[in-house]
């Protein structure tokens, strides 16, 4: 059977053509946005990968959000629709719903994105369900929390390079929690969405089962490097005070960066679980000690 990827060079790209590789033939669609394009899907599902992700350096041109994450989207799902294709599968994020969360993230929150991301991607929701959908049709959206495993480039190396230096982590009298999310469980989540077609079409929210603090994640870094690890409880206020001091200097930490470390994103994934009446195959931890593993390797 025959798909079509977008974005299969990408991170979750190249292994999810890894997971898939032996009961697929996987077509490689290379997109980009341009005002006037007409797509021609001849495969079974297409699953929208590319898009434009957070501009960390903030450097972007807020358009480059709309013309990747929302038109670039219309018009390969205007594409599916009148095509043979049966599946479709959109990547969207957490972020279309919300920059902050008190309590649990659900399907069911009234999204209130902030960013040019996150506004962008719930737009393309947004038009996607505002199509009607012929019967022999399945379409997902997913919101994938903070995605992690090998080859991984995100926020997890700083953590990493942290414990590994032997460096105590000042932060320990913050205790959060964040749910995060294994690669092996996505492509494993998008494979059972592809193979049983009684799962409903909709949204559905992606996380391994269980969140973490970031103290946990140093307990789990020491551990897979061997080492102690030594957490700091210094004084938030304190804390606080150097992140402020720290907007207006070349500090390491300023106030943005102590929120992203130390802020609450737990994701609810009861909903995808029931839809699949089976439990993801990797656990929280053990997904984050294989993603740490392959740090030691590079």
């Amino acid at each position: 059977m025959r798909i079509t990827i977008t974005g299969a060079s990408g991170f979750v790209g190249t292994n999810l053509r890894r997971h898939l590789d032996n009961n697929y033939k996987i077509d490689s669609l290379s997109v980009r946005y341009e005002s006037v394009q007409y797509f021609q899907i001849n495969t079974y599902a297409l699953i929208h990968l590319a898009g434009k992700a957070h501009d960390i350096k903030k450097v972007s041109n807020p358009k480059d959000y709309y013309d990747a994450n929302f038109e670039l989207t219309k018009q390969l799902f205007d594409a599916f629709l009148v095509s043979e294709a049966s599946v479709f599968i959109f990547m969207s994020t957490v972020k279309a719903v919300a920059d902050i969360v008190y309590g649990t993230l659900t399907e069911e929150m009234t999204p209130n994105p902030k960013t040019h991301y996150g506004i962008a991607k719930h737009q393309a929701e947004e038009y996607i369900l505002s199509k009607k959908l012929p019967d022999e049709k399945r379409v997902y959206i997913l919101r994938p929390c903070m995605i992690h495993g090998p080859g991984n480039k995100g926020n997890l190396n700083l953590l990493y390079r942290i414990v590994s230096k032997g460096i105590p982590w000042p932060l320990g009298a913050f205790e959060n929690q964040r749910s995060f999310l294994s690669i092996e469980n996505l492509c494993f989540v998008i494979k059972e969405l592809l193979e049983n077609r009684e799962i409903p079409s909709g949204i559905y929210q992606i996380a391994d089962d269980k969140s973490l603090s970031t103290n946990d994640l140093i307990r789990l870094l020491a551990r897979s490097l061997d080492k102690n690890s030594a957490i700091w409880n210094l004084n938030s206020s304190f804390i606080k005070m150097v992140a402020r001091f720290g907007d207006y200097s070349r500090l390491p930490l300023n106030s943005e960066r102590l929120q992203k470390l130390t802020e609450n994103y737990v994701v609810s994934n009861k909903k995808v679980i029931s839809a699949l009446g089976k439990s993801l195959p990797v656990s929280a931890e053990a997904g984050l000690i294989k993603t740490f593993e392959s740090f030691k390797k590079k």
